[in-house]
């Protein structure tokens, strides 16, 4: 290190796997590409199994391993505690990350419950000194950051209606294997949580305003699948559907689904205002389509292709017209984390986002329950 260099942060990341290794090259990467931010130091990677969090570790380039999360987060060289573990280890590892004085950033949903929720948004205002960040990592991608600035900006006019989706296939076949995210213990729910808190995390971002109502619906098409031990109950849902309400009048439908034959990872926004619209496929990930109403025979979308230096997010990146694919929102991610730590202000989503978020998606359960009656989110 550098004479009068800042002291690199020590990261810990807590879950090795699909996320684990997202969040691992993100921090592998972030200086690369934002050399202004904070130093890292990738010290830890934690997971329960030994020999397979050990050659994680090594495969991802971190200094070390570990299976003891709770002595990780206690340590003095770590300064920033990165939860990627399923959602029902999320709030206890961050209340004891906070506890411990971390910084925290946490994997959406931010937990499986709103009464979790609720205590890690109490929990990281009691603490203070440390940033909270929930890992909405398509908050990042430069289609949709421009299209929050233009709803923004008045460029479609006020807005009426928004239709979201996020669909994918890997369950349509009814033989496809039980993993924890089709057990309602360790998962919460399924494509509900799993894919909804993504798009009603967009929603909230674009409107800037949250749900205050909803009606939804629940399905699950195959009920059992092949376990470990035989078949075993899926006890979440495979799909979900919901009518969405905010205060100021917008109406929302969602859709998402996790049996969606042939979309891979389809997350679809199309927003809808006096004015014009936009039409985003997560599917086309570098494309925004804007439609603007002039009142000309030659009105008509236009395709945006978000690849230029002014737009969100894109100076770090690559010249004009070299696309970004999905790894590069989780290093933009990591880098507005960093800033934040290094000189303060505002960083979203915040915990309290993700609360919002976990209550939409407790109130469609409620309303599904409920036989699809209206259901306020508390928001």
């Amino acid at each position: 290190m550098a004479p009068g260099a800042p002291e690199p942060l020590g990261v810990a990341v807590v879950g090795y796997s699909f996320m684990g290794k997202a969040h691992s090259n993100a921090w592998r990467n972030v200086a690369a590409f934002y050399p202004d931010v904070p130093p890292v130091r990738m010290q830890v990677l934690v997971g329960r199994d030994a020999d397979a969090v050990g050659q994680a570790a090594r495969r991802y380039g971190w200094a070390e391993a570990a299976t003891d999360w709770r002595a990780v987060v206690e340590r003095d060289d770590i300064d920033i505690v990165d939860v990627c573990t399923p959602g029902h280890l999320h709030a206890e590892v961050a209340l004891a990350a906070l506890a411990a004085g971390k910084h925290v950033i946490v994997e959406k949903p931010l937990s499986n419950t709103v009464p979790e929720s609720e205590a890690l948004v109490e929990a990281a205002r009691q603490q203070g000194a440390g940033r909270t960040m929930l890992a909405h990592n398509y908050r990042r991608v430069p289609a949709l950051a421009l299209a929050r600035e233009l709803v923004t900006e008045g460029r479609i006019g006020l807005v009426r209606e928004v239709r979201l989706a996020y669909l994918q296939d890997w369950l349509a076949d009814d033989t496809a294997p039980m993993t924890w995210r089709l057990r309602r213990e360790t998962a919460g729910s399924g494509a509900l949580g799993d894919l909804g808190s993504h798009a009603v995390d967009q929603l909230h971002a674009i409107l800037g305003e949250p749900v205050t109502s909803v009606r939804g619906e629940l399905r699950t098409f195959t009920p059992q699948r092949p376990g470990p031990d035989g078949p075993e109950e899926v006890t979440v849902d495979d799909a979900a559907w919901a009518t969405l309400h905010t205060r100021s009048g917008v109406v929302a439908s969602l859709e998402v689904s996790r049996v969606a034959t042939g979309r891979k990872n389809a997350l679809q926004v199309e927003v809808y205002g006096t004015t014009g619209s936009l039409r985003f496929d997560l599917e086309r990930l570098n494309e925004l389509v804007l439609h603007e109403s002039t009142g000309s025979a030659t009105d008509g979308p236009k395709q945006i292709l978000v690849t230029e230096p002014e737009h969100p997010y894109v100076d770090a990146w690559w010249p004009s017209g070299h696309t970004l694919g999905w790894d590069s929102t989780f290093i933009s991610q990591a880098a507005d984390l960093l800033r934040a730590i290094d000189g303060g202000g505002e960083l979203l989503p915040g915990f309290a986002d993700g609360l919002a978020v976990q209550r939409v998606l407790a109130a469609i359960e409620a309303s599904h329950a409920a036989g699809g009656v209206t259901t306020p989110t508390g928001n």
